[in-house]
């Protein structure tokens, strides 16, 4: 079956990156030319995605804005002739593209997000992507990457990658199983461990397909970690019911979550830009030079 829905949870407080998000939604934080959440869409269309739900708060009402026409926009720049300006604002996101909205009244968690999301997706698989977690790679997505193992294993899929044991406390973290024609499968999975008591150092980052199997255990999934409703206690019961596999990415994450990490992303992505690209590699290299680095 296919894929035909994305939920971006994106009702967090965004305690990370404060005082910029006192007021801003840490989705609608710019990476070089547009927000963060809007690259996410588009790994999600890169995949043939063409529902995306948004679980969002009250709050943020400018995340609803950034993807819905804004006439009066369109209007002024019809009127000066700026047709590439636009193209560019009227394509966001792309026709065809259909966003719908859910509300997390209170954070609960990424499970309870999640789950906010059940009656606009209903009874079928579905993607999730969490905007926090940028992940590049020139050609193929995350996402496409996961849909591929998704297709040949016809169950649940998640991202993961390798940290630095001293990291693992930040993640949720797997065991993995046999290999399956070079496949993982995950055997367990905990969330933010100590440590010296993880299972490994393969960490669960921003990206999950799932079955509608995972529904009821969102349901009756109590709470845990800072006493919300992680969605990795949800995954563990999962695994007594169905396999998931772990799909190894290939590509460059960012945790656009912190300022470090967004600033990383600014730099990087700017560099590859087609537009500034050169010219902000040349200012570089002249700042490192002037500056004796």
């Amino acid at each position: 079956m296919n894929i035909n829905k994305v939920v971006l949870p994106v009702a967090g407080l965004g305690t990370r990156t404060l005082p910029a998000t006192k007021a801003l939604a840490k989705e609608m934080l710019t990476l070089v030319d547009r927000p963060i959440i809007q690259y996410a869409v588009e790994e999600a269309l890169s995949a043939g995605i063409r529902e995306i739900i948004f679980v969002t708060a009250q709050a943020k009402k400018i995340i609803r804005d950034h993807f819905e026409p804004n006439t009066m926009l369109e209007q002024e720049l019809a009127r000066r002739g700026k047709q590439d300006l636009l193209e560019l604002v009227k394509n966001i996101p792309p026709p065809g593209t259909v966003c719908r909205y859910a509300t997390q009244p209170v954070p609960l968690g990424l499970g309870h997000a999640v789950l906010c999301a059940r009656r606009l997706v209903g009874d079928e698989p579905f993607a999730v992507i969490l905007p926090d977690d940028l992940i590049h790679h020139p050609t193929d997505t995350c996402l496409q990457q996961m849909m591929e193992m998704y297709q040949e294993k016809n169950a649940s899929v998640v991202a993961v990658e390798n940290v630095a044991r001293e990291q693992v406390s930040r993640y949720g973290i797997v065991e993995t199983g046999n290999d399956v024609d070079g496949v993982k499968k995950m055997k367990s999975i905990v969330e933010k461990p100590a440590p010296h008591e993880a299972p490994s150092t393969l960490a669960v980052v921003g990206r999950y397909i799932f079955t509608p199997g995972i529904w009821p255990l969102l349901e009756t999934t109590r709470r845990g970690a800072g006493s919300e409703i992680q969605l990795t206690d949800a995954i563990a019961a999962l695994l007594g019911k169905e396999d998931v596999y772990l799909c190894e990415f290939q590509g460059t994450r960012y945790d656009c979550g912190s300022i470090l990490g967004l600033m990383r992303a600014n730099v990087e992505y700017a560099l590859r830009h087609d537009v500034i690209g050169a010219e902000f590699e040349a200012y570089l290299a002249d700042l490192v030079k002037n500056n004796g680095v």
